[in-house]
C-alpha cells in the first residue's frame, strides 16, 4: 500500500511539472517557471525510473536524482521561482541573461551540492537549504497577501497553506527524519512528492489569477505601463 501511495504522489508531482510547466511557457511566456516546472517533473521521472529498476545507488539516475535534488532546492524552487511570480506581483520581465544566468548557477549549485547528499547529515548544506526554504516563504507569503487584497482570497489561502506544508517538509527533510519510516524513507518522501506536486499546481492557479487582475480593464485603466498592479 505504501508503494502505491509512494507512486501516485510521484506521478502527481511529474504531471504537474510537465503539465503547468508548458502552460506557463505557452500562455505566458515564462520560462523562468515554465522551465522549472519541468526541471521539478524530470527530477520525479528520475525517481520514479530509479526506484522501478531497483533503486540501485550505483545507478546513474541515483546520482541524477541528487543533481536535480540539489537545482531546485538551492536556486529552483528559490530564486527562479521568486522571479519568475515577481512578473505578476512586479510585472517584472527578466533580460535573456538573467534567464541564462540563473539556470546556470542553480547547475553549478546542483553539481556542487549533490556530494553532500545521502544518509549522513551536512550541517552546513542542510542549514543553507533551510534559509532559503525560509526566505523564499517569506516572499510566498507576501504574494499571497498580494491575491488577497486582490480579491482571490481562495487562492491566498492555498499559497500560505501549501507554502506551510513545503516549510514542514524542508525542516524534516534533513533535521528530523520520521522514526517510523522504513530505511528508504517511504513515508517521507510520499508526502514531499505529494507537497511539490501540489505546490506547483497551486502556485499555478495563484498566478493565473494575479494576472487576470493585472490585466483587468479597471486596473490597466488604473495604473502606468510597467507600475507594479
Amino acid at each position: 500500500m505504501k508503494e502505491t501511495m509512494f507512486l501516485l504522489a510521484d506521478l502527481w508531482m511529474i504531471f504537474v511539472g510537465y503539465y503547468y510547466g508548458w502552460r506557463f511557457l505557452r500562455r505566458y511566456q515564462n520560462y523562468l517557471l515554465g522551465l522549472e516546472w519541468m526541471v521539478v517533473a524530470t527530477s520525479g521521472t528520475n525517481f520514479l525510473l530509479w526506484s522501478l529498476l531497483g533503486a540501485r545507488e550505483e545507478s546513474v539516475l541515483y546520482d541524477l536524482a541528487f543533481f536535480f535534488d540539489a537545482f531546485s532546492r538551492s536556486v529552483g524552487i528559490t530564486l527562479i521561482l521568486v522571479l519568475g511570480i515577481m512578473a505578476v506581483t512586479h510585472r517584472y520581465k527578466p533580460s535573456l541573461a538573467v534567464e541564462v544566468g540563473v539556470f546556470g548557477l542553480a547547475i553549478a549549485a546542483g553539481l556542487y551540492l549533490r556530494r553532500f547528499a545521502g544518509g549522513e547529515l551536512h550541517l552546513g548544506p542542510a542549514t543553507f537549504y533551510l534559509a532559503l526554504n525560509l526566505l523564499t516563504a517569506m516572499f510566498l507569503v507576501y504574494f499571497a497577501t498580494r491575491l488577497w487584497r486582490a480579491g482571490a482570497k481562495t487562492h491566498a489561502f492555498w499559497v500560505v497553506l501549501v507554502t506551510a506544508a513545503a516549510c514542514a517538509i524542508a525542516i524534516t527533510y534533513d533535521f528530523f527524519p520520521l522514526s517510523f519510516d522504513d530505511a528508504n524513507r517511504t513515508y517521507f518522501y510520499t508526502a514531499a512528492l505529494a507537497t511539490w506536486g501540489t505546490q506547483g499546481f497551486v502556485y499555478f492557479r495563484a498566478y493565473r489569477a494575479l494576472h487576470d487582475h493585472n490585466e483587468s480593464p479597471e486596473v490597466r485603466t488604473r495604473q502606468p505601463t510597467g507600475a507594479t498592479a
